[in-house]
This record gives structure tokens, sequence and C-alpha cells, in this order.
């Protein structure tokens, strides 16, 4: 398959190295010299600009950080112009399901579908093909898509139409702060109790009230540092959440004092 891609960061590095070793025909952008030097040297064919890695493309990916960024890549240029009619551009930046279908409607004058496609994993379940996908889009679409994802991605979850897998991923990223955040309310108790943030982090992954959050936790080995780890991510994320069930009529309810709790200190949100 022919494949588009930009982002190639963190997340976005691995999953071009995984299609690649796939056998997919990538060509991914590099915006400076020594980037579109490591694309060409895991593979990929380096592109200087977004439509020239448009080119001929059956599957476009975009895996930058912003709802903003998305914009810029999808509306802002010639993406929508130079894809072939019946490609399908991925979209696996997390954020307001009406970007997704803001650009929708203008790739729909180009014969182009778009499938929103946030994630849940890291650069680790990448690397092994275990990234997991929740896709938004009409069958047909999501489809096409999966012939890329499948290189890195398992499983890959079609649940519903387009933006559906931004509003399970919001609602995936607000439960897991709310977790963090009681995780943080049991390190507090903890220390009440006279116990070391180590030693109780240390004990509970292997007790009754382990899960996903304390686990992670209890990899970074403080309640601190695994803030600053996921901290921007999260809050970006969760501020998307709070803003989209405000707009629809409704909240976060319980989750919301726990989320304040997990989130970085000088969150604003």
């Amino acid at each position: 398959m022919r494949i588009g891609f930009v982002g190639a960061g963190r997340m976005g590095r691995p999953m071009v190295e995984r299609l690649v070793a796939g056998g997919h025909a990538v060509r991914a952008v590099g915006r400076s010299a020594d980037a579109r030097t490591a694309l060409a040297e895991i593979g990929a064919q380096p592109a200087a600009t977004v439509a020239e890695a448009a080119v001929d493309a059956e599957v476009f990916v975009v895996c930058v950080f912003t709802d903003d960024q998305v914009r810029e890549v999808c509306l802002g240029g010639s993406l929508l112009e130079t894809l072939p009619r019946g490609a399908v551009v991925v979209v696996h930046t997390t954020g307001n399901p009406g970007t997704a279908a803001e650009i929708a409607t203008a790739a729909t004058a180009y014969g182009v579908a778009v499938v929103d496609a946030p994630v849940s994993g890291g650069p680790h379940n990448i690397a092994a093909g275990q990234l997991t996908v929740f896709l938004g889009g009409d069958t047909a679409a999501v489809d096409r898509a999966r012939g890329a994802l499948s290189a890195y991605a398992d499983p890959v979850l079609h649940v519903g139409p387009l933006g559906a897998g931004q509003r399970v991923k919001l609602v995936n990223n607000a439960l897991f702060a709310a977790q963090i955040g009681l995780v943080a309310e049991a390190v507090r108790l903890g220390g009440q109790l006279g116990l070391e943030e180590a030693a109780l982090l240390a004990a509970l992954p292997h007790a009754s009230s382990s899960g996903r959050a304390l686990q992670s936790v209890a990899g970074a080995g403080a309640v601190a540092a695994f803030r600053t780890a996921v901290g921007e991510f999260l809050s970006k994320d969760v501020a998307v959440a709070r803003n989209l069930a405000a707009d629809l009529g409704g909240d976060l309810g319980l989750l919301d004092a726990a989320i304040d709790a997990g989130l970085p200190v000088d969150n604003p949100n």
C-alpha cells in the first residue's frame, strides 16, 4: 500500500518503521534535512512537504499533537487537492470530534474519505504491533484504513461513525486521569498512615486495587514523576473532554474532582 505520513516523532516514527517493515511504500514528511535523512535510514521515502508526501497515497496518516496542527496539515495547504480520489486520511491526533467533521466536509469535494483514529498506548506498543486504535468513520473508509493500521495496531476497533473514535478516546483519557487522581489520593492517605510512597507503590500493584493507572504510576516510581511524564498530554485531552461535554449540555460528574487530584498542580483546567 502507498502511504503518506506526517508527524514522524515520538509516536509517529515507530509507526513508520512498522509500516516499512510490513512492506508498505511510505513517503513521510521531514521538515529538516536531518529529519529527512533519519526517515531514509528507516526505509521511508522522505518528503519536504505534505503535498509531496501525499502524491499517489492510498492512505495518508496524520500524527501531530493538536487540533490546530491537524487543521494546518489538512486544510491549510494542498493535501486534499493532491491526494488521489478514493484516498483515506487517518487522523491519529486526539482532539475535538468537530475537527474531523470539518476536514471530512472539505474532503468530500475531492473524493477523499476521513477517519478519526485516536490511539491508546505508547511507542513500545507500536513497536510490538499492539497499539489500540479507536476508529470513527463509515465502514468502507475504515476497511481501507485497516490495511495500513494493522501494521502497528491491534486491536483496531471500529466504534461508530466519524467522530466516535475521538469521543471514546476522550472518555478513556478522562477516566485515566481520574484514576491517577485516585492513586494520588491513596498515596496521600498512605502518608498520613506513616507509609513511604515508594513502598506503597511497590506493594499495591500486587493487590486487588491494581489497574493500569496504578501500575503506570508505580512504574514511574512516584505520583509526581508520572504527572510530569503524561501531564501535558492528559491536560490537553481532559480540557477537550470538558469543553465537549459542556457544549453538549453535560459534565464530567464525579470524574472532575478525581481528575483535579491527578493532573499537574499548575494545570489551569
